[in-house]
C-alpha cells in the first residue's frame, strides 16, 4: 500500500525529470535516420516480427529527404538524444479527399509512460489540422490494448469492420505471372 510520502516522491520524481529532461519534438533530419531505424527495429520486436525489417538507413534518407519524399516523420528528442518518434504520410480517400497515414509512433522502451508517446501524437494532430486533412488513420494490433485505449480516448474510432489487405512484392510477382 502507499503512503502519502511514497505518492508525492513518485510525484516529484517525474516533475524531476520533466525539467532535466526537456522534451524536444521536432521534424526529423536525414542525420537521425539511424535512431530512427533503430526504433522501427525496437517496433518490431514488440510486435513479435524482429527479422520483417529489411529496410535500412540509406532507403529512409532516400525515401524521406529527395525531392519528392514519400514520408515525413517527427522525432522525440531528451539531451540531443532521439527516444521516439511518429513516421507519416499522405494518402488521398475517395470520399474524403486528403488524408494522413501515421504508419509508426514508437517510443524507446526505457522512455515510455513519461508522455513522450502523447507529445509526438498531438504534434502529428497539429499536422493533420495544419495541412487540413479531412482524416489522420492508422492501424494498431488487436492485442495492443494500451494504444487502442490511448487512441480512443484522443477521440479516434478504432473500426472493426474493416480489414487490413497486404500484398507483398514476391506476391506481386507471383500473381503477375499467373496473368
Amino acid at each position: 500500500m502507499l503512503d502519502y510520502f511514497t505518492i508525492i516522491f513518485v510525484v516529484d520524481l517525474n516533475y524531476i525529470f520533466a525539467i532535466m529532461n526537456m522534451i524536444l519534438i521536432r521534424k526529423a533530419k536525414a542525420n537521425d535516420m539511424v535512431s530512427v531505424l533503430d526504433l522501427i527495429k525496437e517496433l518490431a520486436e514488440f510486435e513479435r516480427e524482429p527479422k520483417s525489417v529489411t529496410i535500412g538507413v540509406n532507403d529512409l534518407i532516400n525515401d524521406g529527404f529527395c525531392n519528392n519524399p514519400k514520408f515525413k516523420c517527427l522525432v522525440a528528442e531528451i539531451k540531443s538524444k532521439v527516444v521516439g518518434m511518429a513516421l507519416f504520410y499522405g494518402r488521398y480517400s475517395t470520399w474524403k479527399g486528403r488524408t494522413l497515414h501515421l504508419e509508426d509512433l514508437i517510443v524507446k522502451k526505457a522512455f515510455r509512460g513519461k508522455g513522450i508517446g502523447k507529445k509526438l501524437y498531438k504534434k502529428f494532430i497539429e499536422i493533420a489540422k495544419k495541412e487540413s486533412v479531412m482524416r489522420a488513420e492508422w492501424v494498431a494490433l488487436d492485442w495492443n490494448v494500451n494504444a487502442i485505449k490511448f487512441y480512443k480516448n484522443s477521440g479516434a474510432k478504432v473500426l472493426s469492420d474493416w480489414k487490413t489487405i497486404q500484398i507483398d512484392k514476391k506476391s506481386i510477382n507471383n500473381y503477375l505471372i499467373k496473368k
